[in-house]
């Protein structure tokens, strides 16, 4: 039992398991509860009163982190020869069609976000066996297909992301860093938790919000009062 199983001790003392915590309290406990020597990502997991086999109960969206995400994010841009410059020009990490297709084909996915122009889905729809599984399928819905591909390159590493619930009904994004200030992630989680609220499918019936948690990775939860998600 090495020093890490006393850390983790040390740290699951810190949480009351009963305890509902404010957002204020939740985002300073997951800085002090974070043990890793990385600088982990501060997840929030949303677990909402939805039948996500239901259509019209489907809760998707995007959201702009006020601080961003804390992470380098990798934007592959799939598109014809005059939108490279453009792509280019706001910040993709790689930019190109015919031989990315050929080597996605082939297994490489070493991309955190591909965006893509609708004349191009044709092609980039092929690829859904690799890119479904691994959610990196570009979708009008999450603004990834589109032909303002600058703009959305600049808003994926701005702090944009996208989220839906899964088939559990439970919605997980991260939030930021463990390095972040307290006040940041803070924020960053509101915003989520703000706009899961605006999403709420009208089909939805009884308790929307069941219940939310937070986390570092490696780390435990911390269970958060639902007063903030009762709009």
């Amino acid at each position: 039992m090495g020093r890490l199983s006393k850390n983790q001790k040390a740290v699951a003392e810190k949480i009351d398991t009963e305890k509902l915590y404010s957002l204020e309290e939740a985002s300073a406990l997951v800085k002090e509860c974070s043990t890793t020597k990385f600088d982990a990502t501060v997840d929030l997991a949303v677990r909402l009163g939805v039948d996500p086999r239901k259509a019209n109960q489907m809760v998707r969206g995007t959201v702009s982190l006020p601080h961003g995400t804390g992470k380098n994010v990798r934007v592959l841009v799939l598109c014809t020869p005059d939108k490279e410059q453009e792509a280019k020009d706001a910040g993709a990490d790689h930019v190109g069609l015919d031989e990315y297709v050929t080597k996605i084909k082939g297994g490489w996915t070493d991309v955190d976000v591909i965006i893509t122009t609708p004349q191009v889905m044709g092609k980039v729809g092929a690829l859904g066996r690799v890119l479904g599984p691994r959610g990196l399928m570009p979708n009008p819905k999450s603004g990834t297909v589109t032909m303002e591909v600058g703009k959305a390159v600049t808003d994926v590493k701005a702090g944009k992301i996208d989220f839906k619930v899964d088939k559990f009904g439970i919605v997980h994004a991260s939030v930021g860093k463990v390095s972040f200030d307290a006040k940041k992630i803070e924020e960053n989680a509101a915003e989520l938790l703000t706009t899961l609220m605006r999403l709420k499918p009208s089909s939805a019936k009884g308790t929307y919000v069941k219940s939310i948690a937070m986390s570092s990775t490696m780390g435990p939860g911390i269970k958060i009062e639902q007063k903030l998600a009762t709009a």
